[in-house]
């Protein structure tokens, strides 16, 4: 009401033209006299109820209506937090699984081509082995036939030395003394001076 007789009051003396009563209201308006209601301490009290059925009734909205929503959505994520945290644990339980079997496997794998290599290099050194004892048994067996070959040659050729030293001896024998001589006699020194 004030303000409203304050305005009016301005409006007025504003299309007057008087300088005054734009003055004496400007005045009164600062001179203490009205103070702003929601200041004013004689309105405290009013206030006061007021602000304690807003509170009470606002208290009660939030704990009828806005706490119970928030309260299921929180529990809400909770439990979801608590599935994705199972479901996590689960996950990683059957990766630790999956890496524990994969590396058994992965052993069983390496021992079996251990295995492999092992009974393959076993198998080649075999082989070989009896490879190995098939040519030492040929060329043993060439070896053997080889020196009685040797020995007969070498038979034949001892049986011809002395026929050879002989003749050699009687032809060495003709030619530096220019005669001839008896075969035997040659052959039997030729035999003597061999032993």
């Amino acid at each position: 009401m004030f303000v409203t007789n304050a305005f009016a009051q301005d409006s007025t003396a504003a299309q007057q033209g008087g300088g005054e009563a734009v003055h004496t209201t400007t005045e009164a308006g600062h001179g203490g006299a009205e103070v702003f209601p929601p200041f004013d301490p004689t309105h405290f009290p009013s206030q006061l109820l007021w602000l304690a059925i807003t509170f009470g009734l606002f208290y009660l909205f939030l704990k009828r209506a806005a706490l119970p929503r928030i309260g299921n959505i929180l529990e809400v994520r909770r439990d979801r937090i608590a599935q994705d945290l199972d479901q996590a644990a689960r996950m990683k339980d059957e990766a630790d699984a999956a890496v524990a079997a994969y590396e058994q496997e992965l052993a069983e794998a390496r021992r079996k081509a251990n295995t492999i290599g092992q009974d393959a290099r076993d198998k080649a050194k075999a082989a070989a082995e009896a490879e190995r004892r098939k040519v030492e048994d040929k060329l043993n067996g060439d070896l053997a036939a080889a020196e009685e070959r040797i020995a007969s040659i070498k038979r034949t050729a001892m049986k011809d030395v002395d026929q050879i030293a002989s003749d050699t001896a009687s032809a060495i024998i003709q030619q530096l003394l220019g005669t001839r001589v008896d075969g035997k006699d040659v052959a039997a020194a030729v035999k003597s001076s061999a032993r």
